[in-house]
């Protein structure tokens, strides 16, 4: 069979705005009766505000210029009605930016589900090609930058349109001819508009990429403190900062810089209108009797209809940005998961544990270096196989093969006979208990950490579990024995005893079969033997795969597989490999002579 794995993980998509705004409007479809409450509440808000201009203008007509005759009931009668006006738009204004705040958040909510979701559907190929500091600045950074959009940019664009929808409409009424000033005003405010967005567009997107990097190196280095503090690197981890801390300020300066030009420039054009508003409609007042009344309404709808480009204009920045970071977002969302289960995927149970693999090829990358070369072997039930070699040989990718992290090029993989491409990927996984080299506990306390992999665990059968990996004693001194709260990932206890809890865990679980891969590497010799012993035990009736560079850890395997350059180059018992005097037996001697 012939399999192909893309080895980044990724789902190119479009750059382009048509694409983001349609993958937001799907989530803002999720929620059609608040957005449409808030598109009525948007309309009635600022339908009662633009009625104020017109009721003021009818007010100021109410003086008799010259002859200094106010009608007080009259001025009275608008200038109330314009209060009025104004405090339900206020009410209206109020209740749509409640209603915004929410519905944004439930949205970035939905956002952040979705995204955390797909993380655990993606394929392991997509966190070896993708940063850890990049995704957790995807799923916090970018999806704070939306909500930021969708509770506060969202309603100034809409309000936006629909004032100066409406503020046209009305200055048609008052005066056509007065309108004809924005035919050239305009064209020049959206023309300058469309011209920054090309030209800062990359610029935002830049900035969020190194935003990303920036997150993702600093992550790398606090992991590595430590390492930093005993090499003495600190000067040289501290330049590396600067430089990509300086790439970072820089193109958020430079999208920041050219953006900011957009607000001045279009007032600018708005301040022009204006100005040649004034003199055209006092032409208008000499020669048709235009009176002052309409000549102040159609200004303060002249300003409401400039003012929301001019907004627009100036929450240009933030707009680009959201737009951007949306992009990041969705193309962790959009990105391709694992391959689904085949139709006919068995529901494999009473999984007896006999493994073979057949000729199989396996390269990282699609017409890349094979990483495994016509690797064939069988694992008997209940028997332990052990897989030895230089780093960088092809082991850990055996029995990354072996859980389906990846899947092979070519070749086959059975278990019990059959295709574990023809098994449920769940149910091949559970098939198996792993510990790793690199240990992995959460914030929780040691009973939940140990119970990991069998939720049902009654704490005797996790007791049992701790004595056999001689770690019992330990974790009764804890202040809380088993209920103490280990906290970021361990922190409060040793290297070794974290390794010890994830043997422990793996002990626990009812799998029928056990990878350990270098599960001892941060276990003292003295330890370790003790481990051995309680292991020997514990892996009666199990396959067992251990990848060992400690050669004591494996003497007694059934089946000892020897890996150099991706191929198998000796197999056989730790006595049949030590009398051929071959690759194993260079490797021993190197360790014990």
């Amino acid at each position: 069979m012939n399999r192909r794995v893309n080895p980044s993980g990724k789902q190119e998509k479009p750059k382009n705005i048509r694409y983001v705004l349609k993958r937001l409007w799907d989530y803002l479809s999720y929620f059609k009766f608040l957005l449409i409450i808030s598109l009525v509440l948007m309309v009635l808000s600022n339908a009662f505000s633009l009625i104020g201009p017109k009721l003021s203008g009818l007010a100021i007509d109410a003086i008799e210029l010259g002859e200094g005759k106010v009608n007080f009931p009259v001025v009275f009668k608008y200038t109330i009605l314009m209060i009025i006006f104004y405090i339900f738009s206020g009410i209206f204004s109020y209740i749509l930016s409640i209603i915004m705040l929410k519905m944004s958040k439930k949205i970035v909510f939905k956002l952040r589900k979705d995204a955390f979701d797909k993380i655990t559907k993606l394929p392991i190929s997509y966190f070896d090609s993708n940063k850890t500091g990049d995704i957790i600045s995807k799923m916090n950074y970018d999806i704070d930058t939306i909500n930021t959009s969708l509770s506060s940019d969202l309603i100034q664009i809409l309000t936006s349109i629909i004032t100066v929808v409406g503020s046209l409409i009305m200055m048609i009424t008052i005066s056509p001819i007065l309108v004809l000033v924005f035919a050239i005003t305009i064209p020049i405010s959206l023309f300058f508009t469309r011209y920054m967005l090309r030209k800062t567009k990359k610029m935002f997107s830049k900035k969020s990429s190194t935003l990303g990097e920036l997150n993702a190196f600093s992550e790398e280095m606090i992991t590595g403190l430590k390492t930093i503090k005993a090499y003495s690197s600190e000067k040289m981890v501290l330049s590396r900062f600067d430089n990509h801390n300086e790439e970072a300020t820089r193109w958020a300066y430079l999208a920041e810089y050219y953006s900011s030009y957009t607000g001045p420039g279009v007032n600018f054009v708005n301040n022009l209108s204006l100005s040649l508003i004034c003199i055209l409609g006092a032409v208008l007042s000499v020669i048709s009797n235009f009176s002052l009344g309409k000549i102040s309404s159609f200004i303060l709808y002249s300003r409401k209809f400039s003012g929301p480009i001019n907004e627009v204009a100036n929450i240009f920045t933030d707009l680009q940005s959201s737009l951007a970071a949306a992009e990041r977002v969705f193309s962790l969302i959009d990105a391709a998961p694992e391959s689904s289960d085949s139709y006919d995927a068995l529901e494999l149970e009473n999984i007896k544990g006999n493994v073979s693999l057949k000729n199989v090829y396996f390269s990282y990358q699609e017409n890349g270096k094979m990483i495994l070369n016509n690797v064939s072997f069988e694992a008997l039930e209940g028997k332990t196989v052990a897989i030895v070699g230089k780093t960088g040989g092809g082991k850990t990718t055996i029995v990354n093969l072996l859980m389906r992290f990846y899947d092979i090029n070519k070749g086959e993989i059975l278990l019990d006979n059959n295709n574990i491409y023809k098994i449920k990927r769940n149910k091949l996984r559970e098939a198996y208990a792993m510990v790793l080299q690199d240990t992995w506990l959460f914030e929780g306390s040691v009973y939940e950490n140990l119970s990991y992999g069998k939720k049902d665990a009654i704490l005797d059968e996790v007791i049992k579990a701790a004595k056999a990996c001689k770690i019992h004693g330990f974790i009764e001194k804890l202040p809380n024995g088993y209920d103490t709260i280990l906290k970021d990932g361990g922190v409060n206890i040793s290297k070794g005893q974290k390794q010890l809890l994830t043997i422990a865990r793996a002990m626990l679980l009812d799998a029928n079969m056990l990878i350990l891969d270098e599960a001892t590497s941060n276990v003292d010799t003295q330890t370790e033997v003790q481990i051995q012993l309680a292991m020997k035990e514990l892996i009666k009736n199990k396959t067992c795969f251990i990848i060992a560079h400690r050669l004591s850890t494996i003497q007694n395997a059934d089946l000892i597989l020897v890996v150099d350059e991706g191929e198998i180059v000796e197999r056989g018992n730790h006595q049949e490999l030590l009398f051929k005097h071959g690759y194993y037996y260079e490797l021993y001697n190197a360790q014990f002579s």
